[in-house]
């Protein structure tokens, strides 16, 4: 089969460490176009500097990965659907929930293909984990998702700005992989963030949830930290009314049932994605799921805040 071409926009940290990689090592895909305001590129493979230059001047690349901040993505996207291009969008998918609901309007209409990808989701022990939970109840949901800003994401400032999510962007992993395994919806009951003095996004935050049936003694709920310089840590543990007891650690390659270790896989999370987006386009059909962003803009409906020192990188 003929290699789909596709076109990266925004060759940022996560496109260079994970998007070109996956591209490249994947047989169904031919890296043919770059997209960057900074005219970076990868080897000779051509660059433009806005993506309307791009879609004028390359109109048989099909396929577009847009890996940009959240916000501002919006036109980017509505403009590669609008065009007739097949669209993967980075996680979090968009600034607002109204933008993504529009996008997938949008995709219906020109009847493209919008993959909005929670990566996380494709590491190797979060199916099992969501197999061995379907019609149990929740009793326990403890999610830790520890780890140090400096050290992860340097110097992204817009991280810290309006629409940039702040621990919302590495929260967003935990919470992608708790909607996708959760044997029942999860609310947000409570929320407290703690946002920098210099930030309009926190640096961390304390959620509890609820369900539509609550059981009385549950204890539900997520912390995230981004202050962390201590052992990293990536974990979400979870206790049943029917005795199942499980953790997904380090971000969801390994699983522990009852302490015991039943998978341990190397991540594959990314090449994952791409695998599923050649499925999506054979089928022609979308895969927006917009839960985990719920999750994060209730939270911000409901939330205290307090200010914190401020932040320095």
């Amino acid at each position: 089969m003929k290699p789909h071409r596709i076109a990266i926009v925004g060759l940022g940290k996560i496109a260079i460490d994970q998007h070109v990689p996956s591209i490249l090592g994947n047989p169904y895909f031919e890296l043919a176009a770059i997209v960057s305001a900074r005219g970076a590129t990868v080897g000779d493979v051509p660059s433009f500097r806005t993506l309307d230059a791009f879609l004028t001047e390359m109109p048989d690349v099909e396929l577009v990965a847009v890996c940009t901040p959240p916000a501002g993505r919006f036109a980017l996207v509505r403009a590669a659907l609008q065009a007739g291009r097949h669209v993967l969008i980075e996680k979090p998918p968009s600034a607002t929930l109204g933008e993504i609901t529009e996008l997938a309007a949008i995709a219906a209409a020109e009847r493209r293909v919008l993959f909005a990808t929670w990566h996380s989701r494709f590491n190797p022990a979060v199916e099992e984990a969501r197999k061995r939970l379907v019609g149990q109840r929740l009793l326990r949901l403890e999610v830790n998702w520890r780890e140090d800003v400096r050290r992860w994401h340097p110097g992204q400032a817009w991280i810290w700005e309006a629409g940039g999510f702040g621990v919302f962007d590495p929260g967003s992993n935990a919470l992608s992989i708790v909607t996708d395994i959760a044997p029942e919806p999860l609310f947000v009951a409570s929320a407290k963030m703690e946002v920098p003095s210099n930030c309009q996004t926190a640096i961390g935050a304390e959620l509890t949830f609820s369900t539509p049936d609550p059981i009385e003694g549950s204890r539900l709920g997520a912390v995230f930290d981004w202050r962390w310089e201590g052992e990293q840590s990536w974990t979400i543990t979870i206790e049943t009314t029917e005795g199942t007891r499980l953790t997904l650690t380090e971000g969801g390659t390994k699983l522990f049932v009852d302490d015991v270790l039943l998978v341990d896989e190397p991540s594959r999370e990314y090449p994952r994605i791409y695998e599923r987006f050649v499925t999506l386009l054979a089928e022609g059909r979308s895969d927006v799921d917009t839960r985990p962003l719920q999750l994060i803009a209730d939270a911000f409906l409901v939330g205290e805040r307090k200010q914190v020192e401020a932040f320095e990188d």
